[in-house]
């Protein structure tokens, strides 16, 4: 299927004139293309082998017609869950085929699997043998639109504008290697140095702090940062919170920055290794599915554990007054909830904070022998028991399975910029402090988790997360 290129094969333009982004020109009409031609593909696959099926006999019209559908619904499903028409991958690399592979894998996967359970024989030819094929010819339909995007490349269309970030000789470098590689997609058209001048084989149009106004002016679609004096992990953060919601890839050379997992996707140019640095992801499907996840797993822990949770209370209860301790926290977006724990502490012990010193983190108070702490509080403290009724909290939306610790209020006042962001996301039960050492961390380790796990969320990490906490609990490292 053709591509329009665009208009976009101008010469750069002179340094400080705005210009339009190509985001807005031919990587629209390139996805379009790719999701037109891949169900196109796979709809005439599906229907010529259901049709050849029906002439010749071998099925009946409504089997052929009902498993084509059921056939395309699947693969179309997974081509969408697994992101295969993200612009970030399409015609880049591998990754691009990869997600093709895995999504018509686990497609034929879930063919397989409906079809022995609802003893849908006449489903077995297309777990077998259509899907695959359809697999394969969409691959290859891919590769020719892969094709024609690298001759548009050749004749200069089809380019993404490159701001590069770094010394003079890492963008002179980077200048080279595109020119080398044009099928690549990038046209480097200006460059920021950590002085505001140099020669580095295209314009220099300011120092490291002119990048976010640069990006706009010139109308860039990729800023690649190279090692540059003065660059550090949070000034590098800090340019991606600029950027986050301009459409504007940031690709890092390896190294700089504390982000990983999906977040970070390989880009090699001419055999230099790039990763692009996507914005992290706080809806969509897969956020949609932590809810499910979370409401469905705290419903069944609340069943499972019910004898337990009648017991603790029942002993919280011989210590005299309530047995739940609620507690105002504020949530993501800044919203505040009542946090449920089960009492650990004597009655109104909030009025009563001893004078000793603050062993905890930062604002946080704790102390390992807090004389407020009730007996069977401590035991419940030690295992995190008293942590369980937060499942309600878990249940009613407030809070996830997987998340960073939730702050009172005034923790909140005290926090940076840089701390606010892990209200971005609900706060957890457990998290990467919990199983990172919990009240043994400084405040600023407490912090940095928390944003490691904003920015790097997978439901692999909350997996991961939940595993580890099994051990750090058995364990009771931190707890006091």
């Amino acid at each position: 299927m053709a591509i329009d290129p665009g208009t976009d094969t101008r010469a750069p333009a002179p340094v400080g004139a705005p210009v339009g982004s190509t985001r807005d020109g031919w990587r629209p009409r390139l996805r379009r293309a790719v999701v037109v031609t891949d169900l196109v593909l796979l709809v005439t696959v599906t229907a010529a082998v259901a049709l050849v099926g029906v002439l010749a006999r071998e099925w009946v019209a409504l089997d052929a017609a009902l498993g084509s559908a059921v056939a395309v619904g699947v693969a179309v499903a997974f081509l969408a869950g697994l992101r295969c028409w993200d612009p970030q991958v399409v015609g880049q690399g591998s990754e691009e085929f990869n997600r093709l592979a895995r999504a018509f894998v686990r497609a034929t996967l879930v063919l397989a699997f409906v079809g022995f359970a609802v003893k849908a024989e006449w489903l077995r030819p297309w777990v077998v043998g259509v899907l695959p094929a359809a697999a394969v010819v969409v691959l290859v339909g891919r590769w020719l639109v892969r094709r024609v995007l690298h001759a548009a490349r050749r004749d200069g269309a089809c380019m993404a504008r490159v701001l590069v970030v770094g010394t003079p000789e890492a963008a002179a470098d980077l200048v080279a290697r595109t020119r080398r590689v044009p099928w690549h997609g990038w046209r480097v058209v200006a460059a920021c140095t950590p002085t505001g001048d140099g020669a580095a084989d295209a314009p220099v149009v300011g120092d490291l702090d002119d990048v976010p106004r640069q990006v706009a002016a010139l109308g860039i679609d990729v800023v690649a940062v190279a090692p540059a004096p003065g660059w550090t992990p949070k000034r590098l953060h800090r340019l991606a919170w600029d950027l986050e919601g301009t459409g504007v890839d940031l690709v890092v050379d390896p190294g700089l920055m504390e982000v990983g997992g999906p977040r970070l996707h390989v880009a090699p140019v001419d055999g230099l290794p790039m990763l692009r640095l996507t914005e992290p992801r706080f809806s969509g499907t897969t956020r949609a599915v932590k809810v499910v996840v979370d409401k469905l797993g705290a419903a069944a822990l609340l069943l499972v554990l019910a004898p337990t949770l009648a017991v603790i209370a029942a002993l919280v209860k011989r210590d005299g007054g309530p047995v739940f301790y609620r507690q105002e926290r504020v949530g993501i977006h800044g919203r505040t909830f009542r946090m449920v724990k089960f009492r650990s502490m004597v009655v109104d012990a909030d009025r009563h904070v001893p004078d000793r010193q603050n062993e905890g983190a930062g604002p946080l108070f704790k102390m390992r022998r807090d004389p407020r702490v009730t007996r069977v509080g401590a035991v419940l403290r030690r295992l995190s028991l008293d942590e369980l009724p937060q499942l309600f909290n878990v249940l009613g939306g407030s809070m996830s399975l997987v998340g960073p610790r939730p702050p009172l209020a005034r923790e909140v006042a005290q926090y940076a910029d840089d701390a606010r962001r892990k209200l971005l996301v609900r706060p957890g039960m457990t998290g990467l402090w919990q199983v990172s050492g919990r009240s043994d961390l400084s405040w600023e380790e407490s912090v940095r988790l928390d944003l490691r796990y904003v920015e790097n969320w997978s439901p692999a990490l909350d997996a991961t997360i939940l595993w580890k906490t099994v051990g750090a609990v058995l364990g009771s490292r931190g707890a006091y």
